[in-house]
């Protein structure tokens, strides 16, 4: 195949951020590039527009390159249910066994390694070239026999490959030379060495080059600086940024579960220079909760597990004294789940070990797992107008329907008490049903939750609730940022970086393009 392999000294070395920029790169100059893990480990995932489950990292990567997200692009997904055990999501679609002890005798030299030739042949039928990101370390020496998505793959595609190492942690000449040492045969593979997150005068870092390239025999494809504006979502928790808004900003609190997924959906707050995210733990002190204008409770792969973690820490009751005392406080999918008053697994679906435990209380729903499928699914729809702008205080927007799109990912089902007061969030209209009623809320959205992920990324529902807190604040309503605008800013912001700081023709070369 023509492309090239992104391979890491470590874990958040920079790979998903080098294959992003390369993609918006080569797309910008023509070529049909497609971006390409064979297994991410996440909780962070998307739906795509056919109703299948693919890694979040992989969509942002085919956003760059100007496609529509594929599972192609990411044929098996591994989603942490606990430490010892995930979820498997084969070619989009939950595979019924789970990624335990067992996972690499019984699925990845079967299951997994068909599907990921398949996804490669396919690549290289309908694309010019392919730029594949590796995971963790290719270092790992007691995973090589089974491994199927580092070394083994560069092999699958015959394709070379670049190493980056994270500058800004330190130890990153160890860690290359260490990295290297270890490859054996595939060493040859390795063709170029990039430094990222390089922060200073490059001019001090050149005899570290020299001494790399004399010692190793791999040259140094260039050394990317820390790019600022240039941001990118993230595959694990260690990527939330806390606390961005500075003086005089909204506080928004996040629960930091033990099993938070698709946090990515906070990222949009990024870009709102008037928010702070404050992260909210088991140590987090009360007075800090009850300063902070609103909480979200984000996803979880795990609800039940971590409502009981809320009861464990004294957050559930810190929480219901906190929307008891008039504090916003809006769930997530899992989120929502548990701002409910109960939740029930009779058939552990969960893998829990509990078959019911009581929610927080503030939503008037119960959520039930069963046997049902797992729902994934692209919505669209629009807030329902009983939460439409005040118009004694927005007129010129009153009135005016606020559409949503998003996706929701989820076991179980979140039922309404008959007669509750609370009102629908959400009018959809997908394949499920149109006019469907989505979410639930109160008056003036204080108490809001739904299963639609990406709702954030809603710029005028981001709008209407960040304002609904300034409005009890006192403070000035403002516009909400475009986040699409931004998006594309942050894309071409990397690739510019890219072009800039590293020898593109030598990495078109390896790639096999003129």
């Amino acid at each position: 195949m023509k492309g090239i392999m992104i391979q890491g000294t470590s874990s958040d070395a920079g790979k998903s951020f080098l294959v992003t920029g390369l993609c918006r790169l080569l797309a910008d100059r023509g070529v049909r590039v497609c971006p390409f893990k064979s297994q991410n480990m996440s909780n962070n995932s998307c739906v795509t527009w056919d109703g299948l489950e693919v890694s979040r990292a992989q969509a942002v990567q085919a956003e760059a390159a100007r496609l529509r997200p594929e599972t192609f692009m990411n044929p098996i997904l591994l989603k942490p249910r606990r430490d010892t055990c995930s979820e498997i999501v084969l070619e989009g679609r939950v595979f019924e066994a789970p990624a335990d002890r067992d996972y690499y005798r019984t699925f990845t030299m079967s299951y997994g390694l068909s599907a990921v030739r398949h996804a490669l042949r396919h690549i290289a039928e309908h694309f010019d070239a392919v730029v594949i990101e590796g995971a963790g370390s290719p270092a790992e020496v007691n995973l090589n026999e089974t491994e199927i998505v580092n070394m083994r793959i560069a092999r699958e595609a015959d394709v070379h490959v670049l190493l980056v190492t994270d500058v800004d942690r330190g130890g990153s000449l160890a860690s290359v030379v260490g990295t290297l040492e270890l490859l054996g045969e595939d060493r040859q593979r390795v063709k170029g060495v990039v430094f990222n997150k390089f922060r200073g005068d490059p001019a001090l870092f050149a005899p570290a080059v020299e001494w790399l390239e004399a010692r190793t025999g791999v040259r140094v494809i260039g050394v990317m600086p820390w790019v600022e504006g240039a941001s990118i979502a993230g595959e694990d928790s260690l990527g939330l940024r806390w606390g961005r808004g500075g003086p005089g900003a909204l506080s928004v609190g996040v629960v930091r579960f033990p099993g938070i997924s698709n946090f990515t959906d906070l990222d949009p707050f990024e870009h709102e220079p008037d928010v702070d995210l404050v992260g909210l733990d088991s140590g987090t002190p009360l007075k800090v909760l009850r300063s902070l204008d609103a909480v979200i409770l984000p996803g979880s792969k795990n609800s039940m597990r971590d409502m009981s973690w809320l009861r464990e820490t004294g957050l559930a009751e810190a929480l219901r004294a906190f929307a008891d005392a008039g504090g916003f406080v809006l769930g997530l999918c899992g989120g929502y789940q548990m701002m409910g008053r109960r939740l029930e697994d009779p058939d552990l679906r969960e893998n829990s070990e509990m078959r019911g435990i009581d929610g927080l209380g503030l939503l008037p729903v119960v959520t039930r797992f069963g046997a049902e499928v797992k729902t994934t699914v692209c919505v669209s729809g629009a807030l329902n107008p009983k939460f439409a702008p005040n118009p004694n205080r927005n007129s010129n927007t009153a009135g005016v329907p606020i559409p949503v799109k998003g996706y929701e990912i989820h076991f179980g089902r979140t039922i309404p008490d008959a007669g509750a007061s609370c009102k629908p969030l959400f009018i959809l209209e997908d394949g499920m049903k149109d006019g469907r009623a989505e979410g639930l809320g109160t008056e003036g959205l204080q108490i809001a939750g739904t299963y639609l992920h990406g709702v954030f990324e809603n710029d005028r529902f981001r709008g209407l609730w960040l304002n609904a807190l300034r409005h009890t604040r006192g403070l000035e309503e403002r516009p909400a940022v475009n986040t699409a605008s931004r998006k594309e800013q942050a894309y071409d912001a990397l690739a510019a970086a890219v072009e800039r700081h590293l020898d593109v023709n030598g990495i078109l070369g390896l790639m096999g393009l003129s």
